[in-house]
């Protein structure tokens, strides 16, 4: 705008106002916001206002000469400043990836009567971490997974994500009924919640986690609690069918709405070898068409993928997502893969699985 201005009263009868101090100055503003190429366009056009100057005097070389040398050093500056920004970004992304490691640790991609794979999708572009989260462990009761949604963002979020996943790490192996490893969950969240200065008042009167906690054992079912999480999905002969609850549960934060308290078993559905069951977080199928508006359709999806390996299946549901978004997310997203193998192959496995030693649990939350 300055430029314009100079440029008008270089053209206009008052052209005997000096302007060349203000063109000189340009390249160093620009450098503000504009990277090199934008310094080089408004030092270009500066000098360009600058020679059509009738006035030819020694100020107007002068003019000229500082306008080149500020021009210089304000790419050079500019250049320096974009490099300590990227290094810096690049040090924060990689803390974000030890979290999001120490937090999501990969899914492996074999376990017991089972193929694995997990994947979670950002929504911001650099962001590692948030409220999502996921895990699959083998016991001596089977595999056991979980999948879970933290309402908010930030720090509280990612607290409230490590301490149910902590709670499933340890209690998945050694709590007999699936349920009680949820109330564990449950546990360890409110005790969470309870730490002065942990959240704050807003997440503490309306904060919650959605989750979900299955085991495959080595029967071919797959039994499932579900508190307010959306259903997992079974691709069984190319259809796909949800595993929806009789009794709808409120999410973990939310147990006042419990009215005959927490659920003591699992429920049951068939997932026989061969069988594919997905876990999800709602960012999956809320994720909408920017021209339509629509949801994104994950049965469809998940029935249009050709026969392929778990992590490659992610993949294309994963293409999917970002055609179906314009590859603009509106929400973090976790999906968590298990293929049901072998019944024999199964069993071999978690035969060599040592029973867990627990020597101690006072320190685990109460289930109350």
């Amino acid at each position: 705008m300055i430029v314009l201005v100079a440029l008008g009263i270089e053209l206009s009868p008052a052209h005997f106002l000096v302007t060349g101090t203000f063109l000189t100055a340009m390249p160093a503003l620009a450098a503000l916001t504009m990277g090199p190429k934008g310094i080089l366009s408004v030092a270009a056009l500066a000098l360009a206002t600058d020679l059509i100057s009738p006035a030819y005097d020694q100020a107007y070389y002068s003019n000229i000469a500082s306008l080149l040398l500020v021009s210089l050093a304000s790419v050079m500056m500019s250049n320096a400043m974009r490099t300590r920004r990227q290094s810096e970004l690049d040090q924060v992304r990689r803390i974000a990836m030890a979290a999001q490691e120490a937090i999501l640790r990969p899914v492996p991609a074999r376990l017991g009567p089972v193929r694995a794979a997990s994947m979670y999708l950002a929504a911001e572009t650099g962001a590692q971490i948030g409220g999502d989260l996921y895990e699959a462990v083998q016991t001596r009761y089977g595999v056991r997974l979980i999948v879970g949604d933290v309402r908010g963002k930030g720090l509280p979020a990612v607290r409230a994500a490590a301490a149910v996943l902590g709670a499933f790490r340890v209690t998945a192996n050694y709590e007999d009924e699936l349920a009680d490893v949820m109330n564990h969950c449950a546990a360890a969240l409110r005790q969470e919640r309870a730490v002065p200065g942990a959240v704050d008042q807003e997440t503490l009167l309306e904060g919650f986690v959605t989750a979900l906690v299955a085991q495959v054992p080595d029967r071919p079912v797959v039994e499932v609690v579900n508190r307010g999480h959306p259903p997992p999905l079974v691709l069984r002969q190319g259809k796909v069918q949800a595993l929806m609850p009789t009794s709808p549960l409120p999410p973990l934060g939310l147990e006042d709405l419990l009215t005959g308290g927490p659920p003591a078993k699992a429920e049951s559905y068939p997932f026989a070898p061969g069988d594919r069951l997905l876990l999800h977080t709602d960012g999956v199928i809320e994720a909408r068409n920017p021209d339509n508006n629509d949801f994104f359709a994950l049965p469809e999806a998940m029935e249009a993928v050709h026969t392929c390996t778990p992590h490659e299946f992610l993949e294309q549901l994963h293409r999917g997502l970002l055609r179906h978004t314009n590859g603009r997310l509106a929400d973090d997203a976790a999906m968590l893969l298990v293929d049901r193998l072998d019944e024999q192959a199964g069993k071999r496995a978690v035969g060599e699985l040592p029973p867990p030693e627990v020597t101690d649990r006072g320190d685990l939350p109460a289930t109350s």
